[in-house]
């Protein structure tokens, strides 16, 4: 099962590169224990181990994609880029997920949506 959605967020692509890939910003704007690099191939760890995979291919500002372990060795590989479009007041946000076990699936997507880019948008956006 697949995931494609678009999110603006009040910020410009290198900040919110930073939020994704920064191990210190993911721990500001989830509240969790997070071990991440912008580096390609980087086994990482978010969410305080809720989230672990590897970084495939990073593009510095434009894109991470990375890949999802789910615990079953002989599914195919659960892919997520994340594209980030600049914009001239922010950035839109493209994010991609492939492969999700169907009983993983409404979790992943209101975690999408809920706890990760939706909190980061918060983080970016909020005024109070």
């Amino acid at each position: 099962m697949d995931i494609k959605f678009y999110e603006y967020i009040e910020g410009e692509p290198a900040d919110i590169f930073m939020a994704l890939t920064n191990p210190r910003s993911i721990e500001l704007w989830s509240s969790l224990p997070a071990d991440m690099s912008a580096e390609e191939g980087y086994e990482f760890s978010i969410f305080d181990g809720d989230i672990v995979g590897k970084n495939l291919k990073v593009i510095e500002n434009q894109l991470i994609e990375q890949e999802w372990y789910f615990g079953d060795d002989n599914a195919e590989p659960s892919i997520v880029t994340i594209k980030l479009h600049p914009h001239k007041t922010g950035t839109n946000v493209e994010v991609r997920h492939t492969n999700i076990p169907a009983d993983a699936y409404d979790n992943i997507n209101e975690g999408w949506h809920d706890f990760y880019i939706g909190a980061i948008k918060h983080f970016f956006e909020d005024d109070e």
